[in-house]
């Protein structure tokens, strides 16, 4: 009897490697779908895609693949050069607990992480109801009447608030008012986004905001240096000349001081960190933005709305969806694409968890915990500042020797200047800590009950909260962990994310989000750094992110990396910047005109207009590629003007544009940059790179490409990679660069020695340098650090030989569906030999005019066969863009290639009369179980092809929770909180009375 010879240990150690676990195809799979397409193997397939005047000659020059025990072990070491100190820094973060029924259930969870955006609102309503959870805490906790469901971080909330007041106030002046105490990053942030828009920024003490004349004021609530200032008259005196009051709020402390919203704000922003959700060494963390009723048209940001289903029940959707960048483009309000939607469940829920009394109680806790602290030091004959809720502002001290000693004690204060520093108390906070503080200042406590029974709390009197809030039965049921974790649970089961299903959505790259990949995002080292700790502190985040900038420039071919922007859209913006300072730079700062396809994302024309860039429109042929002969017009008619061309690449349409490298010389000719949006970077890595075929600035979407979650529309991570002209002109990595001299009497708080470049050595490279011209664009110098692990782990697991074996597989899969599809659905654009890129666009526009069956109809009838719908109408109206990632194997390839036939044959049956062209599974889909459950069918068609189209579903089948929802019912009937109980138990309880249109 033979016996199996033993296959060599290198062949034994390959089985462990990651790459096989990352890529969904085998080897027998992609034999087969190669066969289909008529290619022998995945090198011919790539040299028939790729052009040659692109495709990169040598492998990327990186290390080889790694196994999941050999990654964490390696990212282990690293975090371990991290200190975690117990920070009392302030400025915006604190610490928080993260319930662990929220850590495991939500943020360690799939079924929350890898959701995608709810533009699909029928098999998004769990994800959209505790977003809706979201916007009722905010508005309850602000007084306002209506809020977002998050934004990016409180420094660019403020820039959106500056912004919003312009376009809705009645004042003609081109001046914002900025109150000193605000925080500095948020003046940052505020000067840079002020800059490109040709506002005037006015910097003073708060009472000056009574006399300036300017069309919006900016007030922080507490202050930055925890004062609590009774701002009534103020707001009376900006109404009065016609401007708005924006307020940066602390969501905690207005459980026990007045909500903005009863003084006289028109906008409160700020961050809802502090209800759950780590310190990050920044981000990232959910900031939002409350207004009034009258502006929730020109509100930036996604709104949560509530509106009917085909069946009468409420339903939720993202409502007023005309007011976003993929419909208003160059005219968008802001550019905002990706928000920070998982961080902001998390803080609903932690919310929900603790209820109005228990978040209360945090905060009493919280503040005695200050004022005990104030009343020992003051004891000791040590100034400080009075009328705080968390924050103590202490004065006459010498700053150098306090901190020395708390380092000792591994305690971080915030610097202020040479004889003041800062203490934020938090949730974390204990009465050891109370004691330890104390004695850092010789301050001694001997009896801390004693002193409290002594000590009066600190809250100005006439700012008590009063109003009740978060009145909502849903904050008032939850508060046992069994009670949550069956809420959760519920909400989940009511969404389709990627732990179900593909999610074949094109351009956003839906690829698998790694378990390994996820796993040290919770570690300690990196959840609970404070972004502003000390250099020593640091050292692993600044190694782990100095290599992750160094595997991003080698993808794609730039010399330096930026990722502060926390964002694709942020990342887009930051490289406009940079390169209208390049020009400005060589004294060509009059070259202002950003040359954009017809055909590219709305995000595109949105972030040239916010870096005060003229959008001009470059045509698209008839194969949907740039028109090189149009481009060629435009640069010679601009070419005194021309900053900048911005394009995608691959193309929007899904295609290996043939001209490129062309157009490339064509715009730097006419003396301008070359942009590529890097939102399909998965076509690229490991077979081109931008930086070679003579781009000079690109974006990357790490939550698309290098496999962050997209965590139900956020959060993203939108690094801006340049070549080396363009470095010098990166973002400022820390606030105060660039501030006049004696602007304002506290000009040093703002950065000139308060923790200036703080986590971040001075010079360390040339994206860290403090002399460029342009300042933040994000309210930390690395943006969403925490989650920088996830991609540095998927780098490091994939080794350069796996990368570009995921990008061939990602082509072959898009190839795959288009060619399976191809007798039932058109392909719209195409490359050579008929291929396509890494997505392909279906073009249902003829079946519309023949059967009345639109692209929204198919994306429906989508849902029956528990699939999420690929992207819907763009880039061309009518039209589905299919991108299945490398990631999904031949069997759900072929799953989701069934369901389309399926379809198609349903609509040959409109075509042939044996449905009707009304009353037919697409026009009705999504179908509910209630509704094929129901003792009476009153459909043409039978109750199983509602149900189950496919045998395959009788084994495995998602309902969705809803029937189609009503979109234009939702944008008359404005509604965007909490829907009264009633409603979902039948009583007959309005629900679209408040904030109706």
């Amino acid at each position: 009897m033979s016996q199996t010879p033993t296959p060599p240990l290198r062949d034994l150690e390959h089985h462990d490697a990651f790459v096989e676990r990352h890529i969904g195809p085998g080897e027998a799979e992609i034999a087969q779908m190669l066969r289909t397409l008529g290619h022998d193997s995945l090198e011919a397939l790539t040299d028939a895609i790729v052009p040659a005047a692109i495709k990169s000659a040598a492998p990327l020059a990186l290390p080889g693949s790694l196994t999941e025990v050999e990654a964490l072990a390696k990212i282990r070491a690293i975090a371990a050069k991290n200190q975690v100190f117990r920070s009392f820094i302030g400025q915006g973060y604190y610490g928080t607990h993260t319930p662990n029924v929220i850590l495991r259930n939500i943020l360690e969870n799939p079924a929350w992480y890898t959701a995608y955006t709810p533009y699909q609102a029928e098999i998004s309503q769990g994800r959209m109801e505790a977003l809706i959870n979201f916007q009722t805490m905010v508005a309850d906790l602000t007084g306002m009447e209506i809020a977002n469901a998050s934004l990016l971080d409180e420094a660019t909330a403020a820039a959106e608030a500056m912004t919003l007041a312009k376009r809705s106030a009645k004042s003609k002046s081109n001046v914002f008012f900025v109150s000193q105490g605000v925080h500095p990053q948020t003046l940052e942030v505020l000067r840079t986004r002020a800059e490109g828009l040709g506002i005037a920024l006015h910097v003073g003490p708060d009472a000056e905001a009574a006399t300036v004349d300017s069309y919006g004021v900016l007030l922080q609530y507490p202050d930055t240096f925890g004062r609590i200032g009774d701002y009534q008259a103020l707001a009376e005196a900006a109404h009065a000349r016609g401007a708005l009051v924006a307020v940066a709020a602390d969501l905690l402390a207005l459980t026990l001081i007045a909500a903005p919203g009863e003084w006289g704000a028109d906008i409160v922003i700020g961050n809802s960190q502090r209800f759950g959700v780590p310190f990050g060494f920044g981000g990232p963390h959910a900031a939002f933005m409350a207004c009034r009723d009258a502006y929730k048209r020109s509100m930036p940001g996604r709104l949560i709305g509530v509106s009917l289903d085909a069946e009468g029940k409420n339903a939720y959707r993202l409502t007023l969806q005309t007011r976003e960048q993929h419909i208003r483009r160059e005219k968008a309000t802001s550019n905002i694409c990706t928000a920070q939607v998982l961080l902001a469940v998390m803080a609903s829920m932690y919310a929900v968890y603790h209820g109005p009394e228990g978040l209360t109680r945090i905060a009493r806790r919280t503040h005695r915990l200050a004022a005990l602290l104030a009343a020992a030091l003051r004891g000791a004959g040590i100034e400080v500042a009075g009328g705080f809720f968390d924050t103590l502002h202490v004065s006459g001290v010498d700053a150098d020797a306090v901190h020395a000693k708390a380092e000792t004690l591994r305690i971080n204060l915030r610097q202020i200047h040479g004889t003041c520093i800062g203490i934020s108390l938090d949730e974390t906070t204990t009465r050891e800590d109370v004691i330890a503080l104390a004695g850092l200042f010789g301050a001694d406590i001997d009896d801390l009950d004693e002193l409290d029974a002594a000590t009066a709390d600190a809250l100005p009197a006439g700012l008590r909260r009063t109003s009740p809030f978060l009145t909502h039965p849903v904050f008032n049921s939850h508060h046992s962990e069994h009670a949550l974790l069956r809420y959760l649970r519920a909400l989940a089961d009511k969404d389709l994310a990627m732990d179900r299903t593909m999610i074949p959505l094109g351009s956003c790259t839906m690829k698998l989000n790694a378990t390994a990949e996820m796993i040290p995002v919770t570690w300690p080292e990196f959840a609970n750094i404070h972004p502003l700790a000390p250099a020593a502190q640091t050292v692993g985040y600044r190694q782990l992110i100095g290599e992750l900038e160094a595997m991003l420039a080698e993808c794609t071919g730039y010399d330096a990396v930026s990722l502060q922007p926390n964002s694709g859209a942020q990342g887009e913006y930051a490289g406009l910047l940079a390169i209208r300072a390049y020009h400005r730079s060589r004294g060509e700062g009059h070259r202002d005109v950003c040359l954009i396809p017809e055909s590219a994302h709305g995000t595109n024309p949105a972030s040239a207009q916010m870096a005060g860039m003229q959008v001009v429109v470059v045509k698209c042929d008839a194969q949907g590629n740039v028109d090189v002969a149009d481009l060629r017009v435009r640069a010679e008619q601009f070419k005194d003007r021309l900053a900048a061309i911005m394009i995608t690449y691959p193309s929007t349409h899904g295609v290996f544009e043939e001209a490129v490298v062309e157009l490339c010389e064509i715009v730097h000719a006419a003396g301008g940059q070359v942009y590529t949006d890097g939102a399909n970077m998965n076509a690229l890595v490991g077979l081109a790179k931008p930086g070679q075929w003579g781009s000079d600035v690109s974006h990357l979407n790490l939550h698309k490409t290098f496999c962050i979650p997209h965590g139900g529309g956020g959060p993203g991570v939108g690094p801006c990679a340049v070549k080396a002209h363009l470095a010098p002109f990166l973002p400022r990595t820390s606030p105060g660069a660039g501030i006049p001299a004696g602007e304002n009497q506290e000009a040093s708080i703002h950065g000139r020695t308060a923790q200036q470049g703080a986590g971040i050595p001075a010079a360390e490279s040339r994206r860290t340098s403090q002399e460029s011209p342009v300042g933040m664009v994000s309210a930390t110098a690395y943006g969403s650090a925490s989650i920088l692990p996830i991609s540095w782990m998927y780098i490091t697991l994939m080794g350069t030989a796996g990368l570009r074996r995921a990008t061939q597989v990602a082509l072959l899969n898009a190839n795959y569906i288009a060619r399976r599809l191809a007798p039932h659905y058109p392909t719209l654009y195409t490359g050579r030999g008929g291929l396509v890129a890494h997505e392909c666009i279906l073009d249902l526009r003829p079946l519309k005019d023949v059967t009345g069956i639109s692209a929204e109809d198919v994306a429906k009838r989508l849902i029956d066969f528990g699939f999420h719908a690929p992207t819907l109408s763009f880039p061309v109206a009518g039209t589905l863009m299919v991108e299945p990632t490398e990631s999904e194997s031949l069997y759900e390839l072929d799953r989701f290639i069934d369901a389309m036939i399926q379809i198609r044959e349903e609509i040959r049956a409109i075509e042939d009369g044996r449905l009707d062209r009304e009353d037919n599974p697409l026009k009705h889909a999504p179908h509910t179980a209630t509704m094929v459950s129901a003792s009476e069918w009153t459909h043409a068609y039978p109750r199983e092809l509602a149900a189950f189209p496919l045998p395959t579903l009788r084994l495995q089948k998602y309902w969705s929770p809803v029937a189609r929802v009503d979109n234009i019912y939702g944008d008359k009937n404005v509604f965007c909180s909490c829907v009264p109980i009633g409603d979902f138990q039948g009583e007959p309880e309005a629900f679209s009375e408040p904030n109706v249109a």
